[in-house]
């Protein structure tokens, strides 16, 4: 979310607006807003269906949701919902007539889209419209 963050006012500059959607309930993207100062739409699909619509949810499996709680981390507690479902990360950029310009789903939880090539892209297509 910090790298969003850090490129938002160049693709404002170009016309785009960014909306991320999270798997957290509203009460913990409310929390993280606050902590991270984000200025961007932060929105909650708590209940996956988005994600599902998307092609992007999967369900964690036993041996994860173990090392998930070592690590602290509750799904139940983030999403306030029992189905032990996760997003696989992707971005998306649209543009102004509705049409998928980029599409970056990578179902490594660990491997993030660069920004450096997310504003290539949005750059471009900014200048094409």
């Amino acid at each position: 979310m910090g790298q969003l963050q850090e490129i938002e006012p160049r693709l404002i500059h170009w016309g785009y607006q960014i909306i991320a959607v999270s798997a957290d309930r509203p009460e913990k993207l409310r929390e993280s807003i606050e902590r991270h100062g984000l200025h961007y739409l932060l929105l909650s699909d708590s209940k996956m269906s988005g994600a599902q619509a998307f092609g992007l949810a999967y369900r964690v499996n036993d041996q994860m949701l173990r090392e998930l709680r070592q690590d602290g981390v509750s799904l139940e507690e983030a999403s306030g919902e029992e189905h032990h479902l996760l997003p696989v990360p992707a971005v998306f950029v649209m543009g102004k007539d509705g049409r998928i310009t980029l599409e970056y789903v990578n179902p490594n939880h660990k491997v993030r889209l660069d920004p450096r090539i997310l504003l290539a892209v949005a750059e471009i297509y900014a200048r094409e419209a």
